[in-house]
């Protein structure tokens, strides 16, 4: 990044509720940026281009499933400008209600990249995957449901934010595990 954009705090656009993955990248990676949620990826891009943003933080790659569609499309049908990027180690949480116990959960509930890292953990667990738009997202509804047996896959500080339980740590199948965050802006004239 550049001293210019470190130094001048503004708005960071991301995709997902707070909570999610993106949510605290934000948080981590720009914390003197107010970060902004959107419920897609076009809707983050949509704030750079409008000017309503001045960048946003898009999860581009990650190591155990790839490119991270549809956000890597959207970002180069954009024409966005990447400005910087981050490898972010990414750790699983199932996150229930308080009164929850592993034992009562049925399924899970995230955004569909996330549940692919971790397709063997939850299949050992006999735990049904259910795709949703974020994991931030999937926290703040499993939490509304008050259901003991659906939980959330999402990153453990999700568990703060909504009031749930983390019924197990490090549920991605691979201890490597890490996402690519891309820092965009539009291109300077």
């Amino acid at each position: 990044m550049t001293a210019e954009t470190e130094e001048r705090p503004g708005r960071v656009a991301y995709q997902g509720a707070p909570g999610a993955f993106s949510h605290e990248a934000c948080l981590d990676l720009r914390p003197w940026d107010e970060a902004v949620g959107h419920e897609t990826f076009q809707g983050a891009i949509d704030a750079v281009l409008s000017g309503d943003c001045h960048c946003a933080l898009i999860p581009v790659e990650n190591s155990t499933v790839g490119v991270v569609e549809p956000a890597a499309t959207l970002v180069r049908e954009a024409g966005l400008t990447p400005i910087s990027d981050a490898w972010r180690p990414i750790r699983l949480a199932l996150l229930g209600v308080p009164d929850a116990r592993l034992s009562d959960v049925k399924t899970a509930e995230s955004h569909p990249v996330a549940l692919q890292q971790c397709t063997k953990a939850l299949g050992e667990m006999k735990i049904v995957a259910v795709e949703v738009f974020d994991t931030g997202g999937a926290a703040a509804a499993v939490a509304e449901a008050g259901d003991v047996t659906r939980a959330a896959v999402a990153p453990a500080r999700a568990a703060e934010v909504y009031g749930l339980s983390v019924l197990r740590n490090d549920l991605q199948d691979f201890s490597d595990n890490r996402t690519r965050f891309v820092l965009f802006t539009v291109p300077q004239a």
